[in-house]
């Protein structure tokens, strides 16, 4: 399944979400990346600790794995609160009443997919976001009424994969909005690099360089990367991860030098050899390989198109230069030939 894959930029299992918590840097100057984003983060902390204040609600959006769990944990330990950490699709209106009565003053609760979030939940949080009030309904029928009450002053930090998909009420009343970017070269090989600290594992830098260059601009694949090398380095190459033990182990795991693997290769070829390079409905795509369409542009799409190997028109989807030049192919006459620079800089 999809999400099983080596490549996916979501959490699979339990241990694998106990072994994030260890890497997850603790402190805004631990955490790795997203420059602009920390610099106002920065600003906000240092302002809402003067005022006594808890900061602002935070909407954070981007492509899974890049970090947003991670920074609202940040986030709280920065301004010394408790953080409560829930999913849009796991809260009910008991739930949700329960949680935000229970919190202290200045504590962040944290809602992952916060697009999935049930309508009548939502409406809850209009007014616990802006007046820090909730309407609790008491009985049934005819003689049911509402009482108001009082919350203590929070932070709502939302994280969502599907910006577009959340709701103008509820997206207005964030304060502040920032939009997570893939990560480059440089800031992977630091995070694997912490990471194998962490871990103990001894990697050096041709290592580094392989797995982040592999890791599609996303932290939680190079750590996921990490761990499987460490388990190869162990019984195949002495305990450390270099250069040619991790560019054997990642072949082994049918991932290429860019971080492609079987799955992103099919649709690139099904794209060129079934569709003529295209352009070609997403659909289309989706049968041709047994594949959701909403998975494609969930999972494959963005990756594919920051390398610069997807162009996405009002016609369909189309195969570039670079995508037939990965794959070994020459492009079709008419195609621009010339190799662009990608979007994205492994």
């Amino acid at each position: 399944m999809t999400e099983d894959r080596i490549l996916s930029a979501r959490t699979h299992t339990d241990e694998e979400v106990s072994l994030e918590a260890s890497l997850r840097p603790r402190q805004l100057d631990e955490y790795i990346g997203q420059e602009r984003i920390k610099d106002n983060l920065r600003i906000a902390i240092a302002a809402a600790r003067k005022r006594g204040e808890p900061l602002d609600h935070v909407l954070l959006y981007g492509p899974p794995g890049l970090g947003k769990t991670t920074l609202a944990s940040v986030l709280a330990n920065e301004m010394a609160a408790q953080i409560r950490i829930t999913s849009g699709p796991a809260i009910e209106r008991h739930v949700l009443a329960a949680m935000l009565t229970n919190l202290e003053p200045n504590d962040v609760l944290f809602i992952d997919e916060v697009h999935r979030l049930p309508r009548a939940v939502e409406e809850i949080l209009y007014p616990a976001m802006e007046d820090f009030e909730m309407d609790l309904p008491i009985g049934k029928g005819a003689g049911a009424r509402s009482v108001r009450l009082a919350l203590p002053r929070f932070t709502l930090v939302g994280a969502t994969t599907r910006y577009a998909m959340l709701g103008a009420p509820l997206r207005d009343r964030f304060g502040a909005v920032y939009r997570l970017d893939y990560y480059d070269g440089d800031a992977l090989s630091r995070i694997v690099r912490r990471s194998a600290g962490v871990l103990g594992v001894g990697i050096d830098e041709s290592g580094v360089d392989e797995i982040a260059r592999r890791s599609r601009g996303t932290p939680r694949v190079a750590n996921r990367l990490l761990r499987r090398l460490r388990d190869y380095a162990q019984v195949m190459a002495a305990g450390v991860i270099t250069g040619d033990a991790a560019r054997e182990a990642l072949s082994r795991l049918g991932i290429d030098e860019l971080g492609l693997d079987e799955v992103d290769h099919k649709i690139l070829r099904s794209i060129i050899e079934k569709f003529r390079g295209g352009p070609v409905g997403i659909d289309t795509i989706a049968a041709s390989i047994s594949e959701e369409a909403d998975t494609i542009m969930d999972v494959y799409e963005p990756y594919l198109i920051q390398l610069g190997f997807l162009d996405r028109t009002p016609r369909g989807r189309e195969a570039t230069a670079r995508a037939y030049e990965h794959l070994g192919l020459e492009p079709p006459r008419g195609r621009a030939s010339e190799a662009q620079r990608p979007l994205f800089e492994p």
